[in-house]
């Protein structure tokens, strides 16, 4: 940095208090930079900050009201900032037990989608970000989501309210995967690891519903490149409305000759994909949103000898509208269109509507129906809901879904409720029961005579505690399943299996102990038994671990403008079937453990460098044994290269800002 710019640079110093006492872990930020800092325990903030003239002061804290302060930057000197309470509202009542909210709706833990591409080495995944949250378990040969002892096919994706059928992309064995869509894309990410409400159906352990980003202000134009990837993307504001699109590029090809992986390629794996968005907001009370997506995946390599390749085609469109009626009413409608074209099939179509109303400030209502059109069978479903306060900080939602389905021609009632405790912005006691179903995967159905709906019950007790900084929360839950899907010959599977769940998550994060760090720290424990697909008996499902450690921390280096991130993650043995042995699953894989650590420099306003490297101790992780072709021999699965470096470079040519090259 020259001497011109420490010059230019100013410190903004003050105190946050609500009137009685200091707050801790407040955030405080000139609005439209990065410049900012959290709270002491005594409510002290000082940051240095480059903007110039007049400039809006920002004050954020859980459970009070937001402050903005507009004045000439020289004047942000020694400033007395009192915030007020919050009084919820019906409306206002976000926090729900085993939801973790990432954007601007949440009251319980903010993260944008740069703070994403900190985690660990997320490299701006959703999807590895999100497993630094308890109750998710590392099945690292897929990196797929496996939420509190279920499988990955039970969570699932919604985009604006609107269902995602393949939320991954395609990868070859024994290689983790990534979520389809960018961080950048969504103004919030919500992620529910149970217990939520009759909107969402088809989904028997967690959903992970995300919005897209709301009409821009300014033209945006943005490019990214590293070894692996290229990104073009960009919005063009048109009056009311705006345009946005990206392309992108992935090819391991170069990675490959540089740090080869061990795999007999042919033709390395590659990616082209193109997204569009177009938003427009009329007359303040109607948005609507329309997003579409391709890609096409292709890789071609050798195994034992046979030669295996991948062309494959993913679509997904949606169209949203939403629009606040006379008396009050919010009315919702969407369509989307999902198709996988590859070596199998898949497609669907789901339709929504919904209309919410409040009907005071301690009531509200909202009703929908929807239908899911799939290859093999169709779901028609009817919802309800009524969210009320009762008197002494009570919170209630009771809720009742009613699904039919062509699969087994039944019309399924699933009931959900939950209570919550508030006694102020502090402390939060929630308890949550209901009722879910899903139908089998696709690739079961051609072998089931008589598929019926998977079902789950969910109950779930939650404590939460905010202060100075510190947010602590502990979950409790129990899950139990019914008519899973259960191989009973050779070739056919029957609906008859069975299994259940049970664990304890804690939680707990950090924002003030240290200036500029920020850590946290999960632990989950999952007993869980099941008797489905080959399993003779009520076992501990293959992917399931029983103890779940991670340790994430993010430290931001104010004179060098950079992020140092890094995350430490440690599982116990996962279960696999030994056949020399007594019983099925009676063997266990080693301990699982990898420390990966990130980089991320600001160069410019308009420039971010980002690097990660996975596994830094290089341990040899195993997630499991399967026999060798034609032998006996047990063979480790385990990932075919056991680190991965990444390096990218963000650039912004339009806006002021590289970390919102978000593009959308």
């Amino acid at each position: 940095m020259t001497l011109a710019q420490l010059k230019a640079q100013r410190v903004v110093t003050g105190t946050v208090a609500d009137g009685q006492r200091p707050l801790a872990g407040a955030n405080v930020f000139i609005l439209g930079t990065i410049d900012g800092a959290l709270t002491d325990s005594l409510g002290h903030f000082s940051f240095t900050t480059g903007a110039k003239g007049e400039a809006t002061l920002r004050v954020t804290f859980v459970g009070y009201e937001e402050l903005s302060l507009k004045l000439p930057v020289e004047h942000m000197h020694g400033l007395q900032l009192t915030l007020r309470q919050q009084l919820v509202s019906i409306d206002e009542l976000v926090v729900q037990a085993s939801t973790f909210r990432y954007g601007k709706a949440n009251s319980m833990k903010t993260m944008n989608a740069v703070d994403i591409a900190l985690t660990g080495n997320s490299c701006g995944d959703v999807v590895a970000a999100l497993q630094s949250l308890p109750g998710t378990q590392k099945v690292g040969e897929d990196g797929k989501l496996y939420v509190r002892g279920g499988d990955s096919d039970e969570c699932q994706t919604f985009i604006n309210g609107m269902h995602v059928l393949v939320p991954y992309e395609s990868r070859t064995d024994n290689s983790a995967v990534r979520g389809r869509f960018s961080p950048f894309l969504f103004k919030g990410v919500s992620f529910s690891l149970g217990g939520y409400g009759a909107e969402y159906g088809q989904a028997l352990s967690s959903v992970l519903p995300m919005e897209t980003t709301d009409k821009a202000e300014n033209d945006k134009l943005g490019i990214s490149a590293s070894m692996v990837d290229w990104n073009v993307g960009g919005t063009k504001v048109l009056g009311s409305s705006a345009l946005s699109f990206n392309a992108a590029l992935t090819n391991m090809a170069i990675y490959n000759k540089v740090w080869p992986d061990g795999q007999d390629w042919i033709r390395p794996y590659g990616k082209w994909s193109a997204e569009a968005q177009w938003k427009c907001s009329l007359d303040g009370a109607t948005v609507m949103k329309t997003y579409a997506g391709y890609d096409y995946t292709t890789m071609a390599l050798r195994v034992n000898g046979q030669r295996m390749e991948l062309g494959e085609h993913n679509s997904y469109v949606n169209a949203t509208v939403k629009h606040t009626a006379a008396g009050g009413w919010r009315l919702f409608g969407g369509a989307a269109w999902s198709e996988l074209r590859a070596n199998r099939h898949l497609a669907e179509f789901h339709l929504k509507g919904t209309a919410a109303k409040s009907i005071s400030a301690a009531m509200k209502l909202s009703a929908g129906i929807e239908s899911f059109l799939r290859n093999r069978y169709a779901v028609a479903a009817a919802f309800a809901d009524v969210q009320c306060r009762l008197p002494a900080h009570l919170f209630a939602q009771l809720s009742a879904r009613a699904e039919a389905s062509s699969l087994d021609h039944r019309t399924l009632l699933l009931p959900r409720a939950s209570l919550t405790y508030q006694p102020n912005s502090q402390w939060q006691l929630s308890l949550m029961t209901g009722s879910y179903s899903q139908a089998p995967a696709d690739d079961l159905l051609p072998h089931m005579p008589k598929p019926a709906m998977q079902t789950a019950s969910h109950t779930i007790v939650s404590l939460q505690r905010h202060f100075l900084g510190t947010t602590l929360r502990a979950e409790a839950y129990y899950k139990d399943y019914r008519h899973l899907p259960l191989r009973w010959d050779l070739a056919l599977l029957a609906s008859n299996g069975h299994g259940w769940s049970k664990g304890i998550d804690l939680y707990a994060e950090n924002t003030s102990l240290v200036n500029h760090l920020a850590t946290v720290i999960s632990y989950s424990y999952n007993d869980s038994r099941r008797r489905y697909l080959d399993y003779p008996t009520a076992d501990v499902p293959q992917y399931a671990t029983r103890h779940n450690v991670r340790l994430t921390a993010k430290y931001y280096i104010e004179p060098l403008k950079s992020y140092i991130g890094m995350t430490e993650s440690m599982a116990s043995g996962r279960p696999y079937h030994d056949p020399d042995r007594q019983g099925y699953m009676n063997a266990r894989t080693p301990v699982y453990n990898s420390l990966d650590i990130s980089l991320t420099v600001l160069v410019c306003p308009k420039v971010i460098v980002y690097t990660s490297l996975s596994n830094v101790l290089g341990r040899h992780n195993i997630y499991g044994y399967t026999m060798a072709a034609g032998s006996s021999t047990l063979c480790p699965v385990s990932n075919p290269r056991s680190r991965f470096f990444y390096i990218g470079l963000f650039v912004s040519l339009k806006n002021k800002n590289a970390y919102d090259i978000s593009n959308f």
